[in-house]
């Protein structure tokens, strides 16, 4: 054994007996499975039965610094969900920008509160598009490939002539088809995806409305607030303003 093996095993039982010493234990190994295991499934509820705020005595110590040892738990419990999400179904390009929109967001929280705060939103929130994504993969090939391909391409010009090409039928087989499976029609769907999309542009950037209209593919900056509006019960300043903690 080498005289770095030899450093870290040292560590290793130094650390072993302050956890003995000051009773410090880690979250049951068990437990932790469940909790990933229920955001995999999409089962918010259990998530939320089996969620352990952070801050508790079973957690580890990573820093002498109460702020930073729970942005450090946070990061990690991001990565260890966005890889079950990935297993899971989630693709992988979305779990991957996920993550770096919450991690960023870990890094500018100021309090131990705003940490905790996060902490909950985000694995409610990584357990409902879990959810989400296995009602999607109860529809047919046809269908699910329609989805992604509006969710790939939300700041182009989408038609339906457009994407009966991309999945292979004719326009008004897959409009039938999109209205039967998904319970709304295809312009519906691309229109609540964009309004999604907007919703998460407003709370974790500084783009203006009049910048996120024109990604989005609004044929106007009114447009853009009179259906966001429509959608959400507020305009889009009165929707950053109420979340104005998260983008914060």
């Amino acid at each position: 054994m080498d005289r770095k093996d030899m450093d870290i095993e040292k560590k290793l039982t130094h650390q072993a007996f302050l956890n003995r010493e000051l009773s410090i234990s880690h979250l049951a190994y068990e437990r932790e499975n469940a909790f990933f295991q229920s955001i995999q499934d999409g089962d918010p509820a259990e998530t939320d039965r089996l969620y352990a705020p952070l801050g508790t005595s079973d957690m580890g110590q990573l820093s002498d610094n109460p702020l930073r040892n729970l942005q450090y738990h946070l990061i990690i419990t991001v990565a260890l969900i966005t890889r079950s999400c990935i297993e899971g179904g989630m693709a992988m390009e979305e779990a991957y920008n996920l993550s770096d929109i919450y991690i960023r967001s870990i890094d500018k929280c100021r309090s131990e509160e705003e940490i905790r705060m996060l902490h909950y939103e985000l694995v409610i929130d990584y357990a409902q598009r879990m959810q989400l994504i296995r009602k999607q993969n109860r529809y047919p090939k046809a269908v699910t490939v329609c989805m992604d391909y509006i969710y790939d391409n939300l700041h182009t010009k989408l038609s339906l002539p457009g994407l009966a090409e991309a999945v292979g039928l004719s326009a008004p087989y897959l409009s039938k088809l999109f209205r039967r499976e998904v319970g709304m029609t295809v312009s519906q769907y691309i229109m609540k995806k964009r309004i999604e999309a907007a919703k998460n542009m407003l709370r974790y950037s500084d783009f203006s409305c009049v910048a996120i209209s024109d990604y989005l593919c609004f044929s106007s900056e009114s447009h853009f607030i009179q259906v966001f509006r429509k959608h959400t019960g507020v305009t889009p300043k009165q929707f950053r303003e109420a979340n104005f903690r998260i983008r914060k």
